[in-house]
């Protein structure tokens, strides 16, 4: 916030009444001539004081799909001899002349439709209000610029700050950059989706749409305006009946469509206006509707573009989608973090989804335990809370693999420690290449493999699954967790720890 902040206007205070209310004759409208000129050597007579030559365009909009002015709107918002090679132009962070800037400030005060914040970041800030009230920042105290003002028959007046300093929608909301995650996600999404939609908004009610697909995507990102908050939405539809037949009753809307040579166009319309709109498309190849109310606007995922330096420098924000939210979250979990959550549910094909802090992330059966298990649900239960190790972040599928085993102790250490025991256990499976049998007192008991070469040739025929087999524990390979063991060494070795049901 700048220390020297001045509310200019051409509105004498001597008119005013006990309420502060103006009761003068000025108009709220410019006069388009001497005092309109007077604000503009005003605001060149801060400037130079301030030592500021150019301006930097901050937060720009345009006039949406009806003017609220008191005068006529005028085409191109009043900015098209500032801005030639179009309106992209007009976007956050742009740099212009003094000269330029002062005729934006002049757009302004004959409300054209254009508006935006023109500041020198730490140094000055011109923002103009409602009925010609202009607000000046500096940091110098400017005396002479006071003086000049003056002299121009205006009234400045020192505030502590201006009522248009920005100030965030809503100070909670992450704003998401359009960085090499996101356009790591958006190449996946249009993989997996065949083609996309990105909306492009360089300034407030003003934006570019682009239909995306593996082979532009690259293409399209080289052309986007600096600071752009951007949307990714689903395809437009190929049906072009059904989209315009999901036209809702009432309310504004952005239809868009794309023709037969791939031009992408859109009108904003409101129920008055769905008959001109629908002879707009007819011939159209495919369409959509986009709601422009807030809270009906659902787009896959949002970022804003930071600047080639890789900063986020745009302040303006982009209604977070769950999407948004899901990334939000993700970047405050690493790999190897301990989360806790509940189970949510144990899907048919065995994962476990467990929501962790309003995120779904999930465990796949070999991350349960360190321990052989048929199902999850020999380990877990819905609603179950739980703590598990994160084993990666997968930023662009938006994925969490969570490890509940990586939080217990590892037992086959254990396990390697009883190389030479001879113990007793069922036998759990028979294979072409020998049989399995569980070492270990318990459903879920370590089993290993005694090869054919280690069974008894006299028994080997009339062993089952079920039967009761003395084995010594020849190996135990931790690294592949597998256990060698031998029927044949164990007749000539007398158990130990072990019993006929197994246990050791």
């Amino acid at each position: 916030m700048l220390p020297y902040v001045y509310q200019v206007t051409k509105y004498d205070p001597a008119d005013r009444d006990e309420h502060g209310h103006y009761a003068g004759v000025e108009p709220a409208t410019s006069d388009h001539g001497p005092v309109e000129t007077a604000y503009l050597q005003a605001i060149a007579a801060f400037a130079e004081e301030s030592g500021v030559d150019q301006l930097a365009i901050r937060e720009p909009q345009i006039g949406g799909f009806a003017h609220f002015g008191l005068e006529p709107p005028v085409d191109g918002y009043g900015l098209a001899d500032l801005f030639p090679a179009g309106l992209t132009g007009f976007h956050d962070g742009a740099l212009v002349p003094m000269a330029a800037g002062l005729e934006l400030v002049r757009a302004m005060l004959r409300d054209n439709g254009a508006w935006c914040r023109l500041e020198a970041e730490g140094a000055f800030t011109v923002h103009v209000g409602w009925d010609q009230y202009l607000y000046i920042g500096s940091s110098r105290p400017c005396e002479a610029a006071l003086a000049r003002t003056r002299s121009l028959g205006l009234f400045p007046e020192r505030l502590h700050a201006s009522p248009y300093d920005f100030a965030p929608d809503a100070p909670q909301h992450v704003q998401r950059p359009a960085d090499a995650d996101f356009w790591a996600r958006l190449h996946w999404t249009v993989s997996a989706h065949r083609a996309t939609f990105l909306e492009e908004t360089y300034a407030a009610n003003a934006s570019r749409w682009h239909r995306l697909t593996r082979d532009d995507i690259e293409a399209v990102r080289s052309q986007l305006a600096p600071r752009a908050q951007l949307a990714v939405w689903p395809d437009l539809l190929t049906d072009v009946d059904a989209a315009m037949g999901s036209l809702p009753k009432e309310g504004l809307m952005e239809i868009l469509w794309e023709d037969k040579d791939g031009r992408i166009s859109s009108m904003v319309v409101d129920e008055t206006r769905f008959e001109a709109a629908t002879s707009q498309i007819t011939s159209a190849r495919a369409a959509g509707v986009v709601s422009l109310a807030t809270d009906e606007r659902h787009p896959l995922f949002t970022a804003v573009l930071p600047d080639g330096d890789g900063v986020l420098r745009a302040r303006w924000q982009t209604e977070p989608t769950p999407s948004d939210r899901d990334w939000a979250f993700l970047k405050t979990l690493r790999r190897g973090q301990v989360v806790t959550g509940t189970v949510v549910t144990i899907a048919s094909f065995g994962v476990t989804f467990v929501d962790i802090g309003g995120f779904t992330a999930m465990i796949n059966i070999p991350e349960l335990s360190w321990r052989p298990i048929n199902h999850p649900s020999d380990v877990v239960s819905v609603g179950q809370e739980i703590t598990a190790e994160v084993l990666d972040v997968d930023m662009v599928r938006e994925r969490v693999p969570l490890s509940l085993r990586a939080v217990q102790e590892d037992p086959w250490p254990q396990v390697a420690q009883r190389i030479g025991q001879v113990v007793t256990g069922p036998v759990t499976k028979i294979v072409p290449f020998g049989v399995f049998v569980r070492i270990e007192d318990r459903e879920d008991g370590f089993q290993g493999l005694v090869h054919t070469s280690e069974l008894n040739a006299s028994s080997e025929k009339d062993i089952e699954v079920g039967d009761a087999l003395t084995v010594k524990i020849i190996e135990v390979d931790i690294a592949r967790r597998r256990i060698a063991l031998s029927h044949a060494q164990a007749r000539t070795t007398r158990p130990e720890g072990g019993s006929k049901d197994g246990s050791a």
